[in-house]
């Protein structure tokens, strides 16, 4: 045998051992039970979000999922958990606005998210609300936005704490209207009602989920919702570009991710059984139900969505002046 075909052999020897491989690989993942780290306490919407697609995700797999509830610093901590972990696809992490957040909120992080994270995929989107109380003398988002030229530094924006998803849609809210407010924080969002209700503030600006019941019965008026289309709990609320102020989007997210190292054929496995739960007509219900906007899309759009968020609210930070923790 010649020189030649003695190497044209091991070309073909070596391109079989990887090609057998590769197929070993896909077909023995998952072997095992995965974990989802959850940023947040149990039973809000981000950990509800991510049980239901758990819930469908581990059917499509072949393998239970278990939650893992890791709150605190603004999702930093069970951040850094999920990117310091092996990169076998069987830890993942539910990120959310607060990832991309976190970015321009703290003066160091002990990881990058951009660098330690591949996003898998956006599981849905769900609606910020621009809220008054029901007696309030603003109609509409533009009877407000009247009063405010007219009156530069009387109106009072409420929000849960500074540099929450909610603080930060204020403070945007404020710049894309060309407004001069106080945006004034709270200690989470019954703090806000309250004060909304007590006339401390005009206006408010929240998550739609746990302020839909008041709306609904009536003791909130919603002005605007701040998403691209207009809220299927309350179709007949304007968006905030319908309603004049054309340049304002802001709506939060969540998504899934895994270290960045994880093989590639996994992440795609991934991805495609993502997508294949959030295509799933119960899946859909579910989410829905919690006013959840399910969102499924390429590995591309979830890595898009993250580098896009942490410049926006980046530049949503420094231009509001907060400070970084």
């Amino acid at each position: 045998m010649n020189l030649k075909s003695r190497w044209a052999r091991l070309a073909l020897a070596a391109l079989l051992v990887a090609l057998s491989a590769n197929s070993f690989s896909q077909s023995a993942y998952p072997s095992k039970p995965l974990k989802i780290v959850v940023p947040f306490g149990a039973g809000g919407v981000a950990d509800l979000t991510a049980r239901t697609v758990a819930q469908k995700l581990g059917e499509n797999l072949g393998q239970s999922i278990v939650i893992e509830n890791k709150p605190g610093a603004g999702g930093v901590v069970a951040t850094d958990a999920v990117a310091k972990s092996a990169p076998d696809g069987y830890t993942l992490l539910l990120m959310s606005n607060a990832t991309a957040v976190s970015a321009g909120l703290f003066k160091t992080l002990p990881y990058d998210a951009e660098k330690d994270l591949t996003p898998l995929s956006v599981l849905g989107t769900f609606d910020i609300a621009i809220v008054v109380p029901q007696e309030s003398k603003f109609t509409t988002l533009q009877d407000l936005l009247n009063f405010a030229k007219a009156n530069p530094g009387k109106l009072n924006i409420g929000s849960i704490n500074v540099g929450s998803t909610q603080n930060l849609a204020a403070e945007l809210f404020k710049a894309t209207a060309a407004i001069d407010a106080q945006v004034v924080p709270f200690n989470g969002t019954p703090a806000v009602l309250t004060a909304l209700r007590g006339g401390q503030i005009d206006l408010a600006v929240e998550i739609l989920a746990p302020v839909l019941p008041q709306i609904k019965g009536q003791a909130l008026r919603a002005l605007a919702v701040t998403g691209d289309k207009r809220s299927v709990a309350l179709p007949q609320v304007p968006t905030a570009k319908e309603a004049g102020v054309r340049n304002l989007y802001a709506a939060s997210w969540n998504a899934l991710a895994v270290p960045s190292k994880t093989p590639r054929d996994i992440v795609q496995k991934l991805n495609q059984e993502i997508q294949n739960a959030l295509n799933s007509a119960d899946v859909r219900k579910k989410l829905l139900d919690m006013n959840v906007d399910p969102q499924p899309g390429s590995l591309q759009q979830a890595a898009d969505l993250l580098s896009s968020e942490t410049k926006r609210w980046g530049e949503v930070i420094q231009r509001a002046g907060i400070p970084k923790q």
